[in-house]
């Protein structure tokens, strides 16, 4: 048996994560590692992947994370960061980076270790965004760059790489607005309260005090008043002997003074009021008093996520490519290319109805008064005549309604064998589920153009700007909708094998999409299965972004759509390891392999016995 020992990796990941338990103050708290983006909540801290290699990235990577999440578990209090955080977006971002910035700089005051791990993760995730090119204070992150600032100022430190970049585009802005209160920093770091405090003047001082939300140290103030009145009023009579002799010990001349003072109070106040209704009423009309609010993100699933331009993007029908004649004889030659595989798929498909027809297996209730004539029980009335007749009565067990979507790679590198047995298996499992009352979606997702399109020759019309984010113009399929009968969408699948359709895959967009159609659906259960041959790849994208942008993107949609578990996720590989980006995967090397593949993930997930669906699930990797 392989121990998991044999793992080079596994006394440093074991070491990693008591230290880090031992910083953080928690010895409960569970460090775990995953591909998955690194997160921390109340009780558990995902760290990156540590490969058998344990290259000194990696290695640095996982440190840093561990630290920086150790100190802000430990010096970082929810209840008071809640208390003071602000209501608008930006000030919200402004507010976090500079905490996260206070919590590793009081760490590395006791720890000074921490600050070479930290700044190696600052640096790789500074370069993971690109920040080393951006040669814009407008195209550079304001909320990093605060963060940035606050923690160079703390420690004393500069800051690695990109970062540096970042900040330094902001720094003579930042100082000209809020040089004075920068000057304070020092008192408040230790202390939280104070230093949300700082934070949020920092954020009026930025120009952004129109999004911090009430004062909570004027709240607080107000609570306390009101509960002096609630306890006035629960004690009149000491009220009003208070009252008695305030007035008998105090002067006339005092008494007069009071009321004048008091006067003087509300007539100040009436003018403020005034004031106030006057600079109301010269606003325009229908105009607000505060900015609008930002546009909304590109993705869900990560709002930094940047597309250039969408204008020339497509969402449309597979009948709307390609006229009825065209689509015929597209699927006539699909038809072609399944006639040897009839016979393999057809016994797949028979073996995962059966299993699906299984789950939908009738029950009878037996004894009645009423119903169908039990004639298993007839015998007894023979025997003994005085035997009442029995009755049973059919019902049905509780089968959830169900929506599958098949999402599949219409990339160029599908052509060929790989794009007609994804489409094979498409119609087929599309076929087979239809008959088992469950609903079918089939789309598929690619670009318009290669290398860009309409989007990157606007991008070079307008000068090319810096971080254009996703650069090619979209174009996803729908060749099936859930609600569509199989019959009237039996020839779209033809339009798969139409020279010129498939080119660049986009696969981040296109799950948040698919997912997007899933959300809404009314079905009880739904499970999205992606069909892909490789990592996502788009030349015009990747040649002006970090090389790993779309691939991110991807990650980060993934993990969006794992943690909400409102759709079931699983991906089929194609000659390519996709297990490194879907929790739930199997790759396949041969796509003769993909209906086999198919019909036994649908079959796993449909599975009355749990063990027996976790088993398969379990199953990385094809046989």
């Amino acid at each position: 048996m392989t121990k998991s020992t044999d793992n080079p990796a596994e006394p440093f990941k074991k070491a990693l994560a008591e230290a880090t338990k031992t910083m953080a103050d928690d010895p409960e708290l569970t460090v775990s590692y995953s591909v998955d983006p690194p997160g921390v909540t109340a009780e558990t801290m995902r760290l990156p992947q540590v490969s058998r290699r344990m290259t000194r990235e990696e290695v640095l990577i996982a440190r840093g994370t561990a630290d920086a999440f150790a100190l802000r578990h430990r010096y970082h209090d929810i209840r008071v960061a809640n208390k003071y955080a602000p209501t608008g977006q930006m000030a919200r971002d402004l507010y976090e980076a500079m905490e996260t910035a206070r919590c590793e700089a009081v760490g590395a005051r006791d720890m000074p270790g921490t600050l070479g791990n930290i700044d190696a993760k600052i640096g790789a995730e500074a370069e993971r965004k690109g920040y080393g090119q951006i040669r814009a204070a407008s195209d550079a992150p304001l909320a990093q760059a605060a963060g940035y600032l606050v923690r160079h100022l703390a420690t004393g430190r500069p800051m690695p790489g990109g970062a540096a970049n970042v900040m330094e585009l902001w720094r003579p802005f930042i100082e000209q607005q809020a040089g004075g209160t920068l000057e304070n920093l020092d008192e408040a770091l230790a202390d939280q309260a104070a230093f949300a405090r700082f934070a949020r003047q920092i954020i009026r001082d930025l120009g952004y005090g129109d999004q911090l939300g009430d004062d909570p140290d004027m709240e607080d103030e107000s609570e306390g008043e009101e509960d002096a009145t609630e306890e006035d009023q629960d004690n009149p009579d000491s009220q009003e002997g208070d009252d008695e002799s305030e007035q008998s010990d105090g002067s006339p001349e005092q008494s007069q003074d009071d009321q004048d003072d008091a006067s003087q109070a509300q007539a100040s106040m009436d003018e403020m009021a005034d004031t106030e209704e006057g600079d109301e009423a010269e606003l325009p009309e229908g105009e607000a008093p505060l900015d609008p609010p930002p546009s909304a993100p590109h993705s869900d699933a990560d709002p930094n996520y940047a597309v250039y331009t969408t204008d020339f993007d497509e969402e449309i029908k597979a009948e709307d490519l390609a006229d009825p004649a065209e689509l015929e004889r597209l699927r006539a030659y699909l038809d072609q290319q399944l006639d040897p595989l009839k016979g393999a798929v057809g016994r797949l498909a028979n073996k995962l109805q059966r299993r699906l027809q299984a789950q939908q297996n009738r029950s009878w209730e037996f004894d009645l008064e009423e119903g169908t004539l039990d004639a298993g029980r007839l015998a007894r009335i023979v025997a003994n005549p005085t035997t009442p007749l029995s009755f049973k009565i059919e019902k049905d067990t509780e089968f959830r309604d169900t929506c599958v979507t098949l999402l599949i790679d219409n990339s160029g590198s599908m052509r060929g064998r790989p794009i007609s047995i994804a489409a094979i298996c498409a119609d087929v499992l599309a076929r087979t589920l239809e008959r088992c009352q469950v609903k079918v979606e089939i789309l598929g997702f690619t670009t318009r153009a290669w290398k860009g399109g309409q989007a990157r020759e606007r991008w070079l019309t307008e000068g090319r700007p810096q971080q254009p984010g996703r650069l090619n113009d979209l174009r996803h399929i729908i060749y099936k909708s859930a609600d569509a009968p199989w019959r009237r969408a039996r020839a779209n699948l033809g339009l798969m094998m139409k020279e010129g359709l498939l080119k660049e895959n986009i696969d981040g967009e296109a799950l948040e999409w698919a997912h997007r159609r899933m959300v809404v659906r009314p079905e009880a259960r739904k499970i999205l299965m992606v069909i892909s041959d490789g990592a996502p790849v788009d030349d015009s994208t990747l040649s002006v972004n970090p090389a790993n942008y779309l691939e991110k993107h991807l990650r980060d949609v993934i993990a969006m759509v794992e943690r909400r578990r409102t759709v079931e996720l699983i991906a089929i590989g194609i000659g390519h390891d996709v297990t490194r980006y879907y929790g739930r995967a199997v790759t396949i090397t041969d796509v003769e392999q993909l209906a086999g593949a198919m019909t036994e993930q649908l079959a796993g997930l449909f599975d009355a016995n749990p063990r027996a669906r976790a088993r398969l699930m379990g199953i990385r990797r094809a046989s």
